[in-house]
């Protein structure tokens, strides 16, 4: 079904109505620009970031700064690659929402066929730098999140809700490819890494989802709040993984890798967090949503800067 669909879509360079001399006006600067908007690199800071705490908590038996600038510089042009693939793929629905008309695509600042060249080169020199100068097993996690995100992921919007849940799977791999990239193994802590970032994904996209579900709505992507309206499943998904991922986020002390300082920090952020999440579940309100949404957006950085700080 995904070789089919990615066939179907390299087939298909230019989206219906879309011509030939699309970007032609523009002028450099504001093509690379346009090109710069396919990698969201707002995201793919955060990801890099994510990655650097993953690579700093797995180099027990020191810090390699060599590794660490490669593993950082591959996992930033895979990031960006997969960011630029999705938008390839999903750029008639991007025209649909309100949100994402004026993305490159969308907008026809930027030809399809460019856009997939684009982010195939990202992530091909993504997975060489990760091969050849880092080791075999941060390329292989890279490779399994570009597959994850790109052939599973995106094209299963349209099809099922379950799709956040597969999404999830890629979308927590970051500090696990970080630590993986200094370690070249995979220890229980890092499993543990991945778990945090996979529980934290749920509440902060359900937000989403909630925020723009008229624009999901049109684009036909079957999020949770366009397939059950209500908001009730969606409230009580929101609240379950709020409340699972704060015994999960004091795991690390648990391990003795986590001292009182994170002990106290992960709790009150838990805490917080699970504090927004209920406020959003009971009222259903894309004013709380975004509070969350928010509170999200603070909560994974700041969990990981405190372990780093009390390793």
């Amino acid at each position: 079904m995904s070789y089919t669909f990615m066939k179907t879509a390299i087939i298909d360079f230019q989206p219906r109505g879309e011509v030939a001399f699309v970007g032609e006006q523009l002028s450099r600067r504001e093509r690379a620009h346009a090109y710069l908007e396919l990698t969201k690199p707002r995201i793919a800071t955060m990801i890099v970031l994510i990655a650097a705490a993953g690579f700093y908590l797995g180099s027990s038996a020191g810090f390699d700064y060599t590794k660490f600038f490669f593993a950082l510089a591959g996992i930033a042009l895979l990031s960006g690659g997969i960011a630029t693939l999705n938008q390839f793929l999903e750029r008639d629905l991007d025209k649909l929402m309100q949100r994402t008309t004026m993305r490159p695509l969308p907008a026809n600042r930027l030809q399809a066929r460019s856009a997939l060249i684009f982010g195939l080169g990202l992530t091909v020199l993504g997975e060489i730098v990760l091969l050849i100068c880092v080791n075999p097993l941060t390329a292989l996690l890279g490779l399994l999140t570009a597959i994850g995100y790109v052939l599973l992921y995106t094209p299963l919007k349209t099809r099922t809700s379950l799709s956040t849940w597969l999404g999830a799977f890629p979308g927590a791999v970051p500090p696990l490819i970080g630590f993986a990239a200094a370690q070249n193994r995979l220890s229980l802590f890092a499993w543990v890494l991945f778990a945090i970032q996979f529980l934290w994904q749920f509440p902060h996209f359900l937000a989403i989802a909630w925020m723009y579900r008229e624009d999901y709505g049109r684009a036909r992507i079957k999020m949770l709040p366009v397939t059950e309206p209500t908001g009730i499943v969606a409230g009580i998904q929101i609240v379950f993984y709020a409340l699972l991922l704060v015994p999960v986020s004091l795991l690390p002390v648990w391990l003795g890798i986590g001292g009182r300082f994170y002990f106290v920090g992960a709790l009150a952020l838990g805490s917080l967090y699970c504090w927004s999440s209920v406020r959003a579940a009971l009222s259903s309100s894309r004013d709380d949503a975004r509070r969350l949404l928010l509170v999200s957006v603070i909560y994974l950085p700041l969990l990981f800067t405190l372990l780093v700080v009390n390793r």
